[in-house]
């Protein structure tokens, strides 16, 4: 239980559908202050007592249990050095498959508890080859994207109670009818573990500064930086440069490479990415029969999947879009569907534009 209207009615269904339901708060950071506050984040201080409320209001056990230091290790230090590398994270990707999915689960399987119940909106179906990860029926608040990095194992013991329902002000409209203090709550945003939002001068902080050039697709420099690891792919803003292009067109930041902290920047059509690859991926169920097949493919948590072709060879999964992909960084997940249901997932360590240099 986050604390959040999502999780407060998912625990209100799992008790009124008959299970024997305890409220789990997870305490992720050790010191205050450290993690957001209030509407814009979650698992702080206000967002157990709101859990304990809820837990309260349904007359359910309730449990904050410390996860501190696996976060540290597994979501926290993961996204500084994936940054440091000069890819850009997912950490609400690796949240879910090291912390909600993993440790949690893995203690509530030990304590006798058959499934971790949750407020994500996704559903679940029990499929000829065992059980099978869909997208929620509210397309706008579909979270299906975050959850690929599921296993078999893991949607076996896994209930997602929001998964049929048709919008999230249904669930609000339910959490007032329920008497649930936190039916308005805001929806939380951002880096949890951020507090002020800063991304930029947090990483600053924990990976250092060190200036370097700026070049282009040619590798003439054409400005300066403050460190490399406050740019990402797609980036337009803040450049600074001190060269114009030739046509006078904005340039946008297309590559990040941290051996020689030198970002590399290139007119917008140069983003078009026509081939994405990756070996770090798993399945969210029975995995595909076939070394290559047809399937959709969704690159950020609210894009439109596109059609596409995969092919899995010695382990490392390749996926060439009908239509090219927009400003893909190395780091990303890139979530294979087809239909509704997820297939699986990986994280992007190549791309391939469609634009040649030249």
């Amino acid at each position: 239980m986050s604390g959040g209207v999502d999780s407060a009615v998912a625990a209100a269904r799992a008790v009124e559908a008959g299970h024997d339901v305890v409220g789990v708060h997870l305490a992720l950071s050790r010191a205050g202050g450290t993690l957001r506050a209030g509407s814009r984040g979650c698992c702080t201080i206000e967002d157990a007592m709101d859990a304990r409320r809820a837990a309260d209001k349904l007359g359910i056990p309730f449990y904050v249990w410390d996860f501190s230091e696996r976060f540290r290790e597994d979501v926290i230090e993961d996204f500084v050095s994936e940054y440091r590398a000069g890819r850009t994270p997912n950490p609400c990707m690796r949240c879910n498959e090291k912390i909600k999915f993993a440790a949690l689960l893995e203690r509530a399987i030990e304590l006798g508890f058959d499934a971790v119940c949750t407020g994500h909106y996704a559903t679940l179906v029990d499929g000829p080859e065992g059980r099978e990860l869909h997208r929620a029926s509210d397309q706008a608040k579909d979270q299906s994207y975050v959850l690929g990095v599921l296993t078999a194992q893991q949607l076996a013991h896994t209930y997602f109670p929001l998964g049929a329902t048709p919008s999230k002000a249904l669930v609000r409209a339910e959490a007032e009818a329920r008497g649930l203090s936190v039916a308005h709550k805001p929806d939380s945003h951002d880096i949890c573990f951020i507090p002020d939002g800063d991304t930029r001068g947090w990483l600053a902080d924990k990976v250092g500064v060190e200036a370097g050039p700026i070049v282009d697709r040619s590798g003439a420099v054409v400005g300066g930086h403050e460190g490399a690891h406050a740019y990402t792919v797609g980036q337009r803003r803040g450049l600074k440069l001190g060269v114009p292009a030739a046509d006078g067109k904005p340039r946008f930041v297309l590559e990040v490479r941290p051996v020689t902290n030198t970002v590399v920047v290139g007119p917008k059509e140069a983003l078009a990415t026509a081939e994405i690859a990756g070996e770090r991926h798993s399945w969210a169920g029975a995995a595909p029969t076939e070394d290559s097949f047809a399937c959709d493919v969704q690159i950020r948590a609210h894009a439109d999947p596109v059609p596409a072709w995969a092919e899995v060879v010695d382990g490392r999964v390749t996926v060439r879009p009908d239509m090219p992909l927009d400003g893909v960084a190395p780091g990303q997940t890139a979530v294979l569907y087809t239909g509704t249901r997820v297939l699986g997932q990986f994280t992007i360590d190549r791309t391939v534009s469609a634009v040649p240099v030249g």
